[in-house]
């Protein structure tokens, strides 16, 4: 009997054709809303305060290209915390406009771009004024001159100290100083009417995952307490410092989960990076961390990530973002924009910055290496998960997620959709999404190890190929 090529091919293509749509991953948009009401996503960007004390501020040509860089990303929110040692305490007293020129500036960005702000100090001026009624007075006065004088009504919620549960803050882990503190604060913001009627507190801004043994909390604990006696927060904050397995495994998005159920308000972290040091699943990661700091010319190690040169470090990111997405919080800063804001304990040492940024804007001016001023990998990714899902959204639940893969959705407040997706596994995923309506106009953006951006053609039921280890975003750019 001759069998005939043509039929044999036919067979052929339709057997490849079931097995790969039996590989394919239907994901369904589903009309579960997580969080009704998004507030956005962005970084931690503090006014460059000991630029000045090196004797090198920024320059216009500097700020032009933050901006620039900024603009793509378009945080929706900004953490902007800074020390009043190098601002508006002198030493002997208290004065308002001092070395004010970076944080007016970052400030005019945010207020041009609607971006909200939260705004505070990382500690008392002196460890011995951090009960001071001094300080509270002089503090409440300069947020009011930032706000009401200066017109900056971007900033929307303060915070007084920063991580207070800390053994490293000048509260150390007292509670109740803390809660006392609150109430002084709010007391005194009270008697500014336009501190009153726009800037709330937040808190507790405590560490999730940390406990520090003169505390009687550990960060759940915190919040259970802020929530039930301190009235006066407007929004919760927390920090989230995760180790890769931990998120990657989904015990991270579990674990915020179990701290949103305790709340009332809107919650956020106002920190958020990774650290690869406690887990043992992450201890190859731990190694090549501490094979970077040795010898480093500006870092010894001891607050810093040294990855985040690293394409796994642009998963990573937006991986732990999806948790904070899915888990119902209202949004997230990265720890942080840039490595020329701090030096380890704010010390002034530029051997030993706080190297966690997207890029260090003074590289070459102050740390003679020009190869730091370039942008990272992670910047990307995360600038994506900012400027695709914007304040207002609308988040959405995402059925049939396999395994080695993650994804957040959400339904922008002009009615169209964004899909973040990263396949963390080590095969490439073919993936169907089934979406509400047929969307058009639509592209997909991926980065393994650069971006590159296809078009999609108008479809309800869009097939995408998600490479291994990689980001991608569906939405219309």
């Amino acid at each position: 009997m001759k069998t005939c090529p043509l039929l044999l091919l036919s067979a052929f293509s339709l057997a490849w054709l079931a097995t790969a749509c039996e590989k394919r991953i239907e994901l369904t948009i589903t009309d579960e809303v997580i969080n009704a009401h998004y507030l956005g996503n962005g970084v931690e960007w503090d006014p460059y305060d000991e630029a000045i004390s090196w004797g090198c501020p920024l320059s216009e040509t500097e700020w032009d290209t933050l901006y620039a860089r900024l603009d793509y990303m378009q945080p929706q929110y900004v953490r902007c915390m800074i020390n009043s040692p190098f601002t508006y305490f002198t030493g002997e007293g208290f004065e308002d406009g001092r070395n004010a020129e970076n944080l007016l500036k970052l400030l005019s960005y945010c207020q041009s771009r609607d971006v909200m702000v939260v705004y505070g100090e990382y500690n008392p001026p002196t460890w011995e004024m951090k009960g001071s009624q001094e300080w509270v007075e002089a503090s409440v006065k300069h947020l009011n001159w930032l706000v009401a004088d200066q017109g900056f009504d971007c900033i929307k919620h303060f915070v007084i100290f920063n991580e207070p549960d800390g053994n490293w803050a000048s509260t150390d882990g007292d509670f109740g100083f803390w809660r006392e503190m609150v109430r002084r604060f709010q007391a005194e913001m009270d008697k500014y009417p336009v501190l009153k009627e726009k800037v709330s507190i937040a808190g507790p801004d405590a560490v999730i995952d940390y406990r520090n043994p003169a505390s009687p909390y550990d960060a759940a604990g915190w919040l259970k307490a802020t929530v039930e006696g301190v009235p006066e927060i407007g929004i919760y904050d927390m920090h989230a410092y995760p180790g890769q397995r931990y998120v990657r495994s989904g015990e991270f998005e579990e674990t915020l989960k179990g701290l949103k159920a305790l709340v009332d308000k809107p919650i956020i972290l106002g920190e958020a990076g990774f650290k690869y040091f406690s887990d043992p699943a992450d201890s190859a990661l731990a190694q090549e961390y501490w094979k970077r700091v040795e010898g480093h010319p500006f870092t010894k190690g001891s607050d810093c990530n040294m990855l985040v040169y690293d394409s796994f470090y642009a998963l990573d990111m937006p991986l732990l973002l999806m948790s904070v997405m899915n888990a119902g919080f209202s949004g997230a800063a990265a720890w942080m924009l840039d490595d020329a804001m701090h030096s380890n304990g704010d010390s002034g040492k530029t051997e030993d910055v706080k190297l966690w940024g997207m890029w260090n804007i003074l590289g070459d001016k102050v740390f003679g290496d020009a190869s730091q001023e370039e942008v990272r990998p992670w910047y990307y990714t995360w600038s994506l998960m900012c400027r695709h899902f914007p304040a207002g959204s609308r988040i959405l639940r995402l059925q049939g997620l396999p395994e080695g893969m993650a994804a957040a959705v959400a339904q922008k407040p002009d009615g169209t959709y964004a899909v973040a997706l990263v396949n963390f596994g080590d095969q490439a995923q073919e993936v169907r999404l089934q979406l509400p309506e047929t969307c058009d106009g639509y592209s997909v953006q991926y980065y393994t190890d650069h971006l590159e951006k296809q078009s999609v053609p108008a479809s309800r039921k869009p097939a995408l190929t998600i490479p291994a280890q990689a980001f991608a975003i569906f939405a219309i750019e």
